[in-house]
């Protein structure tokens, strides 16, 4: 079997070299480290994880804590994060919560994370002070995704300004009576993102001039299912908007088959926009506020890594762009000017 020590011989450097090549730590430059990894697969050495773990003390393993693993948002955050870590020699280590309060009471709150993980990356969930407290004692690099916690590593987009570029879009375009679809904002798992989507919202309607009518803000559960059952109950009315704020894409996609369900021509009767830029928006020419959800992901993971094989690291509070994306499900609304 190839050890380490053939390596360093054929390449004609001491193991230590090619040990912290392998390993992906700092001090080897990227021609140096090229060289060992192809010599390597070439020879077929295989390291051992136990063995390199007893070394440097560490397990080359990273947790990801996740809401629903199913859910297109999450996976793409976990596929980024994913591809930065393998590119580093690093294993992911998944911990779904599939949306249930005892499996997070689990992870955060037993020695489950305790000596089988170099990091942890938290998505989409703002711990409670219990929670880091039990985060800080475990001595390990922690970033959070998708919520703002002062002090802590976090990647995330801002999303009260994400709702209000909607809304301003849909506000341009001369729309007056503009509805939202959302999720409920108090919930076990304490997502952030439907509380400062729906604060963007109401604070565009303030601005440009608006009523707020709570009567034209539905629940769509983050979801296709619940955002068709929002659309329904927005659509019913005699007085129904003419245009719609989804808080996700597969809300506005929701919207989109109702509307088309009740004959309600989009955009000729309805606008509707929502936020991702999901993989299946350009599908239906939908109108979004697009994010960089595998950025995310990447952004997380190199926060981890960089913490790992740092000597002096500080936590950074990342925010990333979004950018707005016209397509075919917004126009002015009937009977106005624009049209």
């Amino acid at each position: 079997m190839t050890g380490i020590k053939d390596v360093a011989r054929e390449v004609e450097m001491s193991t230590a070299t090619v040990s912290r090549a392998l390993r992906g730590l700092p001090g080897v430059s990227d021609e140096t480290r090229s060289r060992v990894m192809e010599t390597a697969r070439r020879l077929g050495y295989v390291p051992s994880p136990s063995a390199a773990g007893l070394a440097s003390g560490q397990t080359r393993t990273v947790a990801v804590i996740v809401p629903w693993v199913t859910r297109w948002f999450f996976a793409a955050v976990v596929q980024g994060a994913e591809e930065v870590l393998r590119e580093r020699g690093y294993d992911l280590l998944l911990y779904n919560l599939a949306g249930d309060e005892s499996a997070r009471h689990r992870v955060f709150e037993t020695s489950l994370l305790t000596k089988r993980v170099d990091a942890v990356l938290v998505l989409s969930l703002k711990p409670s002070l219990d929670e880091l407290a039990r985060l800080q004692k475990l001595g390990r690099p922690v970033t959070i995704v998708g919520a703002d916690v002062p002090g802590w590593a976090t990647v995330r987009i801002d999303d009260e300004q994400a709702a209000r570029c909607a809304v301003r879009h849909l506000a341009g375009l001369g729309h007056r009576r503009i509805a939202y679809v959302g999720g409920a904002t108090e919930g076990v798992l304490d997502f952030t993102a439907p509380a400062a989507r729906l604060a963007g919202f109401r604070s565009a309607l303030a601005e440009a001039g608006l009523p707020h009518d709570p009567t034209l803000e539905a629940d769509g559960e983050f979801s296709v299912a619940g955002g068709s059952r929002a659309a329904q109950a927005l659509l019913d009315r005699e007085d129904r908007p003419t245009a719609i704020f989804a808080a996700s894409d597969e809300m506005a996609i929701g919207v989109l088959r109702t509307a088309r369900e009740l004959g309600v021509g989009v955009p000729e009767d309805l606008s509707v926009i929502g936020i991702d830029d999901h993989e299946m928006a350009e599908i239906f020419d939908l109108t979004t506020v697009a994010q960089p959800v595998h950025e995310q992901g990447r952004v997380a993971a190199q926060q981890v890594l960089t913490a790992l094989e740092g000597e002096h690291w500080v936590p950074e509070q990342v925010v990333l762009p979004t950018r707005l994306v016209v397509r075919r499900t917004t126009a002015p609304p009937a009977g106005s000017a624009g049209r």
